[in-house]
């Protein structure tokens, strides 16, 4: 009950009270709850008025037990929950010279007889020198070092509001991540499967698969009908009960299903199994092979479509996958014929319209095609495809894949142009049918600093975490000083994460670095390299904004040795923004802007791009890339190149915004009497009823 609890907070920024008891005698709980408050604004948070004064009422023994649970998960939430040493206990001062930081360590070891003797000029590794890589103070040591953090106006303060009961606030948080119209990040699928199993209810309409997938565990377990269409449906789910991965993009060990289970699977998948869906078995022929093995179907004659399933996974029926009919076509010169297949799947023939409309066929036929398809296919589709159109207007430096981990690769951009009345037409196409979709605004009130944030078209590659945005979004940077921080915990053998940071020019050259290799420059600072994190380790990077040479600034994490982001204990990076009077700490959680947990199988992660605009201010732009990089060693002076394809064509590329479906729900007519409100955080005036949308929920906007 505890976690769900924490998810709530850390989600919605809500606590969850319900019809808590008041106090017979007020008083007690009015001071615990200030104190409360004071604690929650040391690590930059504070109550909501409501939140205060429903706290007041409550006994005081009730408010101290329920601060103790809500600064946990605030604490988490902005990084605070560890430690922060630094290797440099006087960082950012005082940051040595990197030679002479590396001959000081080796004139240290000559001198030491037992050093000595283990370094031999032919073999010497720096990295093995004594005093390198580990902690030469203790965290007290570092507190003392530094002067308290002097509080200013601009540091962030988050505010929690009231929540009603915890049932209710996880009610409501499971049907909006259920009913997302956009796929999930990992951490998002594990959060509804533990509401899932808390929350009797579902939403009526369930979009995407795998949040289906995860309500379909939970009414297996119960014994009532799955939520199946296709036949990779039923692969999910067993995917799913078997503790696997309901993506289906890494290999699931399949556990023995009971005998009920066993049915059940075989009688959704004999419902639907008809020859039109078998084509989508050889895509996943090895789990269908290794799921046969489980389920036993020649054990059920009276189910034989169950059993034609698993035929085609083993080759011994053949059946022809609806992409690879269109390719044929395609290849053969047909694209009628390719069209007339595809407008049966109105969001196959739209995700394929660039290619459509480049074949040679008559592209007013094409669209026509496409504004047929329009009105079948999801919003997440229609805006997707507008996106990309509206890029197709300007040549890019090159394009950019990226898969559901955060993974990507550049190449250059060789498709042919399209021209621009084509353009203008599917552009008008897909305007027209979104504004049809959204929902009437009534009163519509918009937060300007919303505006630049990206829809959230994929949640996949987003961690959640403290204010965190979609790939794309644009974010301004407050503050004379930035500082990037990482912290890591290894789990069960030596592992060497290193901070790092890429300066580039405006076009993207003459690059200079910041890392383990180059302590500093003329305006930034490393706090020092750790090699080992058996208790925790953190580096962090400070840069004075006004005194920044160079335009573009990527903050890196390699993994320089031991273990992935996902294998680690615990493994997080984010930001903090002050200025130079406050002083404080390396760590100061009331200054951090953005704290989320690293993961994925790439070796260098690359969170965002910290950008200087021509009136002189600088802004985040958010990347969520993973590199593959190298099993060890990874290093920034290694992989720069590719760093600065990636992020050059990301950061030129036109992300559809907030802005853009702002503009089209004000040119609605408006006739409903509630109002919407579409910003970074709630406003504590708002009136009742009113369909509030931030970025934790801004996916809801999404259209179906």
């Amino acid at each position: 009950m505890d976690n769900l609890e924490a998810l709530v907070i850390a989600r919605r920024l809500r606590v969850p009270i319900g019809d808590a008891p008041a106090d017979s005698h007020p008083g007690w709980g009015e001071v615990a709850a200030r104190q409360l408050d004071a604690a929650l604004l040391s690590v930059g948070f504070t109550c909501s008025a409501a939140l205060l004064e429903r706290l007041a009422r409550l006994r005081g023994e009730t408010v101290l037990d329920l601060g103790v649970r809500v600064l946990a998960a605030v604490r988490t939430l902005v990084g605070d929950h560890v430690q922060h040493n630094a290797y440099f206990i006087d960082f950012p001062k005082n940051v040595p010279d990197t030679m002479e930081f590396w001959v000081g360590l080796l004139r240290e070891a000559l001198l030491d007889p037992v050093a000595a003797a283990r370094v031999q000029p032919s073999t010497l590794n720096l990295l093995e020198l004594p005093g390198y890589g580990r902690y030469q103070h203790s965290y007290a040591d570092l507190l003392a070092a530094h002067a308290e953090l002097l509080p200013l106006a601009g540091d962030r303060v988050t505010v929690l509001d009231l929540g009603a009961s915890l049932e209710e606030e996880a009610r409501e948080l499971y049907f909006s991540l259920a009913g997302s119209e956009v796929p999930l990040a990992e951490e998002d699928l594990a959060a509804l499967h533990t509401l899932a199993g808390f929350c009797a209810d579902e939403p009526e309409r369930i979009p995407v698969r795998e949040n289906r997938a995860i309500v379909n565990e939970v009414r297996l377990a119960a014994g009532r009908p799955l939520l199946v269409d296709t036949v990779t449906d039923v692969l999910r789910l067993a995917c799913g009960v078997s503790g696997g991965d309901v993506t289906l993009s890494t290999p699931t060990r399949f556990r023995s299903f009971r005998r009920a289970e066993r049915r059940a699977l075989l009688e959704a998948l004999d419902a639907i199994a008809v020859p039109a869906k078998l084509g989508d078995v050889p895509r996943h022929r090895e789990p269908w092979k290794r799921l046969g093995e489980r389920l036993h179907p020649h054990e059920y004659p009276k189910l034989p479509r169950a059993a034609h399933v698993f035929e085609v996974a083993r080759g011994v029926r053949h059946a022809a996958s609806f992409d690879s009919r269109v390719e044929a076509a395609l290849s053969a010169g047909r694209t009628g014929d390719a069209v007339a297949l595809l407008g049966n799947t109105p969001g196959a023939l739209l995700r394929r319209l660039d290619h459509l409309l480049r074949s040679g066929h008559d592209t007013s036929a094409v669209l026509d095609a496409a504004e047929k398809a329009a009105a079948g296919a999801s919003g997440r589709v229609l805006l997707s495809l507008r996106e990309h159109l509206q890029n197709r207007l300007a040549p890019a430096a090159g394009r950019v894949f990226t898969n559901r981990h955060g993974g990507a690769w550049a190449t250059p951009d060789a498709r042919a142009p399209l021209g621009e009345q084509v353009l203008s037409r599917a552009v008008t196409i897909l305007d027209e049918e979104i504004t049809r979709r959204l929902p009437d605004p009534g009163e519509l009130v918009i937060d300007p600093d919303v505006l630049d944030v990206a829809l959230p078209l994929s949640g996949k590659a987003v961690v959640p975490g403290l204010g965190m945005l979609p790939r794309g979004s644009l974010s301004p940077v407050d503050g004379e000083l930035l500082r990037f921080f990482v912290h890591w915990r290894q789990a069960e053998r030596r592992t060497d994460y290193d901070l790092s940071a890429l300066m580039l020019d405006a076009d993207y050259g003459n690059a200079e670095h910041i890392s383990w290799t180059n302590y500093g420059n003329d305006f930034a600072e490393y706090s020092g390299d750790l090699t080992e994190a058996e208790d925790g380790a953190s580096e962090f990077i400070n840069i004075r904004l006004a005194d920044a040479t160079r335009p573009i600034i990527i903050p890196q994490v390699h993994i320089f040795a031991g273990e992935a982001f996902d294998e680690a204990a615990e493994a997080f990076f984010g930001y903090m923004t002050r200025d130079a009077e406050q002083e404080g700490r390396p760590f100061e959680p009331r200054t951090v802007r953005m704290k989320s947990d690293l993961r994925g199988a790439g070796r260098v992660a690359l969170p965002f791009v910290v950008l200087r605009g021509d009136d002189g201010g600088w802004r985040v732009k958010w990347l969520h890339l993973y590199l593959k990089g190298h099993p060890s060693f990874n290093q920034v002076e290694g992989n720069r190149v590719t760093s600065s394809l990636l992020v050059r064509s990301i950061v030129e590329r036109d992300h559809l915004r907030v802005r853009y479906l702002a503009d089209l729900l004000r040119a609605k007519n408006s006739t409903a009497g509630h109002t919407t409100y579409i910003g970074l955080q709630a406003p504590a005036d708002l009136p009742e009823g009113a369909r509030v949308y931030t970025p934790g929920t801004l996916h809801e906007l999404i259209p179906a």
